[in-house]
């Protein structure tokens, strides 16, 4: 499944999030989501503690200003790959 955090995570249920995730999943950081994958945060320490692979969207990272300060550990990815993604899962859900 595709999870899309489009919000920041200090105002998501992240718990319900966290618990939905799998090996196979995929979570997509975007709009105020990218928040969640600032270097040092707990937010991106539980996110990577999760099974699923972590994206941020790179347009928004930059909209944000937030290019210097993004995790390496997070998986930077272009619309194009956001498209690729949606391909990927048949079955998405929006946060």
């Amino acid at each position: 499944m595709l999870h899309t955090l489009m919000h920041s995570p200090y105002y998501s249920d992240l718990d319900s999030l966290l618990q939905l995730l799998n090996e196979e999943d995929d979570l997509l950081l975007l709009q105020d989501g990218v928040l969640g994958a600032l270097e040092g945060s707990q937010v991106l320490n539980r996110l990577l503690a999760s099974p699923a692979t972590l994206w941020v969207l790179t347009e928004d990272v930059t909209a944000r200003g937030l290019s210097a300060q993004i995790s390496t550990k997070v998986m930077p990815v272009d619309y194009t790959g956001f498209v690729t993604l949606t391909e990927k899962h048949q079955q998405q859900m929006t946060w």
